[in-house]
């Protein structure tokens, strides 16, 4: 029985010795040879590339291999040189660094391809658009998930139509929720229960650039037929004349927008209200804010105490600046003013790269005012966030800034001048330029 490998029929006397019973002493063995196909013709003055084989043991099966020559056996084929060389190290080897190297006998093998840096610079450009993907949904969600949306302009009733642009009505309120005792005596705030309005403003922004309108606290209102925000019971309106900041105490944010659209004839869209907490706190937040003061003046009640000239207010500041009013001639007409134009360098200053892309200011700046922000409950953030542009509209030169015109007072209430509300309602309803003055 032939129990070798097929194709191995050489005599085994001859190639692996006689055996033990031969009186011929067993000669050595002679090992498998591996045979290798011929080299490609080599190119002129490039040396040819050596090919990596792996060493066989003995008792390789040649059957395998192309180059056996027809005679089947282990030994090589007459006149063939395999050129293998048993002490070549094929490979880097230590301390290669890519490219082409010369072997141990003068030959050359391939090293570490070079970088694709186009395809990294892909990668990576891919990667930080996943994160700041995945950063800016987080955000918005955690952002919309800190807003107070309390208000239900539902309960409005007998609403004037919509006209061009979205009307936002912004509140100012002095409600002290949060503050602990020592920060109400800093910042002068007192201590009395619930809250009521300290400043009130329409925001318009329209097709014909942003309008802002500050609504004196004190002005004299009729309080219309309305439906009470807790009870749903309507009452009905008597004519009664009253400070418009006195329709905020009376059945809170609902009855106050139900009585300025009453008033004026212009339908909100949006409410918002923050109190003294926040608004001092946002200020904190995004390192002060830069105003330009053209007389110096003081206050006792809210703490103000101001020389002339460009200064950065902190928080506390910030307040006593926007609550002054006795200090001033004009009273409530001059802190409106005051309120315009700080609210205006807030928003300048804080929609900035600086604030924008340094989370280190963003997250503190937007936990400050979403803690204490109300808002109706149709509020979006994207809304929340064309009402801040439209702000920073104001003070960059794209919109106007003015008070309700104003036509007389009774006792201590300001009276709005009819014919020129009616314009001026008229000409931001159509979407026209603002031309009315306020005072």
């Amino acid at each position: 029985m032939n129990d070798w490998p097929d194709r191995r029929t050489g005599d085994r006397s001859e190639r692996y010795g006689r055996g033990s019973a031969d009186p011929q002493p067993e000669g050595a063995r002679s090992m498998p040879h591996i045979q290798r196909r011929p080299a490609p013709p080599q190119r002129p003055q490039v040396p040819p590339r050596r090919p990596q084989v792996p060493p066989q043991s003995p008792g390789y099966d040649d059957r395998y291999q192309d180059g056996g020559h027809q005679g089947g056996g282990y030994g090589p084929e007459p006149g063939y040189d395999s050129g293998y060389n048993t002490g070549q190290v094929y490979g880097s080897g230590s301390g290669g660094s890519g490219g082409r190297r010369s072997g141990g006998d003068g030959g050359y093998v391939q090293g570490r391809p070079a970088p694709d840096w186009r395809r990294r610079i892909k990668l990576g450009a891919l990667t930080l658009v996943v994160v700041v993907l995945a950063v800016s949904v987080s955000t918005y969600f955690w952002a919309d998930s800190k807003l107070k949306r309390e208000v239900d302009l539902s309960k409005v009733i007998e609403r004037p139509e919509s006209g061009d642009g979205t009307n936002y009505l912004i509140v100012g309120s002095d409600s002290r929720e949060g503050m602990s005792a020592e920060e109400k005596k800093r910042l002068r705030t007192g201590s009395a229960e619930g809250k009521r309005t300290d400043s009130m403003m329409i925001l318009h922004d329209g097709s014909n650039g942003p309008t802002l309108i500050s609504l004196p606290r004190d002005s004299n209102v009729e309080i219309p037929t309305f439906k009470g925000s807790e009870s749903g019971k309507t009452f009905q309106g008597t004519g009664r004349q009253v400070k418009l900041n006195a329709a905020y105490a009376e059945d809170g944010p609902e009855l106050l927008v139900r009585t300025v659209e009453f008033n004026t004839g212009l339908r909100i869209d949006h409410y918002v209200e923050i109190g003294f907490g926040g608004f001092a706190k946002i200020v904190d937040a995004i390192g002060g804010v830069e105003l330009d003061i053209p007389k110096a003046f003081k206050d006792k009640k809210s703490g103000a105490d101001f020389q002339a000239g460009k200064q950065t207010l902190n928080g506390e500041q910030s307040l006593a600046f926007v609550r002054t009013r006795y200090a001033f001639a004009g009273s409530d007409l001059d802190r409106t003013k005051n309120q315009q134009k700080f609210l205006a360098a807030l928003a300048s200053q804080t929609a900035t790269p600086s604030t924008i892309l340094n989370p280190f200011k963003l997250y503190p700046t937007m936990g400050a005012g979403l803690d204490t922000l109300i808002v109706d409950k149709d509020m979006s953030l994207w809304s929340l966030g064309n009402m801040f542009f439209a702000m920073k509209g104001v003070t960059g030169g794209e919109g106007t800034s003015m008070n309700m015109p104003i036509s007389g007072s009774i006792g201590s209430n300001l009276v709005w001048d009819k014919a020129k509300v009616k314009q001026l309602v008229q000409q931001l309803n159509d979407g026209e330029k603002v031309t009315v003055k306020g005072n």
